[in-house]
């Protein structure tokens, strides 16, 4: 007998009259899958495997044969499952996170089992006691105003992936109510990652921020938090702190200034937070957390990000504008030392003040962080990490933003955290991993498979092996917390998504054969067309380890910050009036004196990038990387000639997965032009041969019109792309941080301008710097 056969046997589902709202949920799943069956509320822990009954629960709602067994054997981390021939059985994950995962790893994988392995029950340990979302870029960040997005359907994805934890708080409203000078893009990085101070006051800072800007912001967090319990998440924060706060603190408190933590360049006003060093400031934010877990006790953890967007802690080396802060950490003329010692006690002493607030409501809150801003003050703060404080990273092996690790194909190209490419993890690892364990601490390793962290702004894109291959190598190491950089693509936006699938998989089968499951997953999909599906996959992988990343921030969000999808490729691009520029400069997150404005080699007092390596990128992208890609699209749109039926499901996969791999080699081309861009401008100002130059602007010319030729690709699958949603999108009215539904009308305004301006003189103005900061703004 089949697991699908035992379950259209249960006669009645029943679960604990005090369960988790999982389980409800789980149960009424279940009744809608098996048809004929009533619910049941049990007063009892006692259970009775007989008559059809069916059990759900999580940790000791029912007690059953084994359980004692699993809390030993799996210490509290596992699901156990058991079916007899009569539908009579039980399905229990021993904490709330586990069972919709576990419940739809029955569903989607094990339906078609013989039920011999259950009979006697079975229990699953899962892969990672945390997966984790960060930087949740749908649900709580710039894309919570994407247009479509269900909020429910996605939260209900993310417990099916596997996911366990899930950051909750973001703005109610599509922008934080930050404010600053005329032409100031600063306000922006307020949008995300809000502070606790956005959701709740303490007495210290009552009445600053209006009541009804907190409460809307509140209740987005308390639906979003309400939903994740519905699924069996655990809630927790995102926060970038020790936040900047309006001045007018200052006018009440003086003598609470902080460190100044904004970015002089991208800032036209100072911002600072308030002194952590003074006992009432730390009561402020222990209040303040307090208050957000009265509110929603089942917060589990904080993450806190700093240094950055407005954030930052006293005296620490990656401020900005370099160390300071407020009147009381330290004196003045200390050495470095003294103040690096200092300035990392101060920080842990915030980390732990967050804790033991939050503690006082729930036990088990933990405070996690990241060590990369802190390289001034490294050894003090992980010296001093201890219970339920922790560490998120890419590596523990790394100082500061530096990365021990290289591109898999390119051994020269460094900058792949955070990125797919990542997908080895040295054993070397694992003995810091050990020692955090020790302190009763935790690292929590980033992976990526989803949407904003690469191919910014594109979603769905599959690479299933890469997935697996991380999965597996952060396993191998000892590590069972993983942070999900950027959350997953919407279901309902992305409904056919691979990379989610093997996740799901992993969770609770460790030992699969990936090809297997991947040869699986497509058969089910498209049926006959599954050899072709694989192969589409596997072209689309080696098109993706072929990407060279010539320029680390177009990568990622910078791609939409500044534009780079709708902004000319030209020659000279001052050259282009100031009011035809308008259309995509008034929605960059830039600054009118931006050297990037005018050379995309460059952003603020950056170098992005150099002319050598976007040269053998160019070199590299054209050999490797897209002859893959274009056979990829290739046999998709061979496959999709032959399939009759117009309304089948296989048809909607092979459009769905088209439609991705065509947006995806357009994006490549736009950044292999950028690449190209870099190289013929730069090195035709640079050059004092004409023979040199006069071939650098054919190249150039060459590359405009490849550039216009792939910006009417892109437009076509704009407009033919049958509701397949690609890209990040809002309908609200495009803001610097994500695209409007304008998109396509900007993309023409780009080609017109690229055709006009194609044989303008390469230039880059070396004073536009200092010609623009000190002009007027209007």
């Amino acid at each position: 007998m089949k697991v699908k056969d035992a379950l259209k046997k249960v006669s009645v589902i029943c679960y604990h009259k005090g369960c988790a709202p999982v389980v409800r949920t789980v149960a009424l799943e279940l009744k809608n899958f098996i048809g004929n069956v009533r619910i049941e509320e049990a007063e009892v822990k006692e259970i009775d495997l007989e008559n059809g009954v069916f059990y759900i629960s999580t940790a000791d709602e029912f007690l059953y044969e084994g359980y004692d067994k699993g809390i030993h054997d799996f210490n509290n981390y596992f699901v156990y499952f058991r079916i007899n021939e009569n539908g009579s059985g039980i399905m229990s994950a021993s904490r709330m996170e586990f069972l919709y995962s576990f419940y739809s790893h029955i569903i989607e994988d094990k339906l078609n089992d013989d039920i011999e392995e259950f009979l006697g029950g079975k229990f699953f340990s899962p892969a990672f006691k945390w997966i984790r979302t960060v930087n949740d870029f749908f649900l709580t960040q710039q894309g919570r105003i994407q247009r479509n997005f269900d909020r429910e359907g996605y939260i209900r994805g993310l417990a099916k992936y596997g996911f366990t934890h899930v950051e909750v708080n973001g703005l109610g409203f599509p922008m934080g109510i930050e404010i600053g000078p005329k032409g100031e893009v600063y306000p922006m990085f307020y949008t995300y990652l809000p502070a606790l101070d956005q959701f709740v006051y303490s007495e210290l800072n009552r009445g600053v921020y209006p009541f009804y800007y907190l409460s809307i912001n509140l209740a987005f967090l308390k639906k979003n938090a309400k939903l994740a319990l519905k699924y069996g998440l655990v809630p927790g924060l995102l926060c970038f702190e020790p936040r900047s706060v309006p001045e007018e603190i200052f006018a009440r408190y003086p003598m609470l200034r902080g460190a100044r933590v904004d970015h002089p360049f991208r800032s036209f006003k100072p911002r600072f937070n308030l002194t952590i060093a003074h006992p009432r400031v730390l009561e402020h934010y222990a209040e303040m957390l307090r208050k957000l877990l009265k509110e929603v006790p089942e917060l589990e953890f904080i993450s806190i990000w700093t240094n950055d967007s407005g954030a930052g802690f006293e005296h620490t080396k990656s401020l900005y504008v370099g160390r300071n802060g407020g009147a009381y950490l330290i004196r003045e003329w200390k050495s470095d030392e003294e103040i690096a010692k200092v300035a990392g006690e101060n920080v842990l002493r915030f980390l732990r003040t967050l804790r033991d607030s939050a503690s006082e409501i729930n036990p088990n809150f933990r405070v996690i962080t990241r060590l990369e801003p802190f390289y001034g003050e490294h050894e003090i703060i992980w010296n001093g990490i201890e219970d339920r404080i922790e560490i998120e990273t890419n590596s523990l092996l790394g100082r500061g933003w530096h990365l021990p690790y290289s591109h898999p194909k390119y051994s020269d190209v460094k900058e792949i955290g955070g990125t797919p490419l990542h997908i080895k993890v040295d054993e070397k690892e694992r003995d810091l991993i050990h020692e955090l364990k020790l302190k009763k601490s935790n690292a929590h390793f980033y992976f990526v498979s989803g949407p904003y962290t690469f191919f910014d702004p594109l979603i769905g894109i599959p690479y299933p092996w890469l997935t697996y291959q991380k999965l597996k190598a952060l396993k191998s190491i000892g590590v069972d917390h993983v942070a999900h950089m950027g959350g997953i693509n919407p279901p309902n936006l992305v409904p056919y998504n691979i990379n989610q699938e093997i996740i799901r998989i992993f969770q609770f089968n460790q030992n699969i054969d990936i090809n297997e499951e991947i040869g699986r997953i497509a058969n089910s999909w498209v049926g006959g067309s599954a050899d072709v599906l694989i192969k589409v996959w596997k072209l689309t992988e080696e098109a993706i380890l072929s990407y060279p990343n010539p320029i680390p921030l177009y990568s990622t969000f910078g791609f939409t910050w500044l534009r780079i999808w709708v902004r000319p490729l030209v020659p000279n691009i001052e050259a282009i009036p100031e009011v035809e520029r308008r259309y995509y400069e008034e929605f960059m997150c830039s600054t009118p004196h931006n050297p990037n404005n005018v050379d995309l080699m460059r952003d603020v007092l950056f170098e992005l990038t150099d002319k050598e390596r976007c040269e053998l990128a160019v070199e590299r992208m054209d050999k490797y990387l897209f002859p893959p890609l274009k056979e990829a699209i290739k046999l998709l749109e061979v496959e999709i000639e032959k399939v009759e039926d117009k309304n089948s499901q296989k048809l909607k996969v092979l459009f769905d997965q088209l439609v991705r791999l065509k947006a995806l080699k357009c994006w490549f081309m736009t950044i292999r032009n950028v690449s190209a861009w870099i190289v013929c401008v730069h090195g035709y100002i640079e050059s004092k041969s004409e023979v040199e130059r006069s071939d650098l602007k054919k190249k150039l010319r060459d590359m405009i019109e490849l550039e216009i030729e792939n910006t009417f690709e892109l437009i076509n699958l704009w407009e033919h792309r049958n509701d397949v949603e690609f890209m990040a999108l809002t309908d609200m009215g495009e803001t610097p941080l994500i695209h409007g539904e304008n998109f396509c009308e900007l993309l023409k305004n780009k080609i017109e301008l690229m055709k006009k301006h194609a044989d303008d003189e390469p230039y880059i103005d070396p004073d536009y710097m200092w010609k623009r900061s000190a002009m007027m703004l209007y």
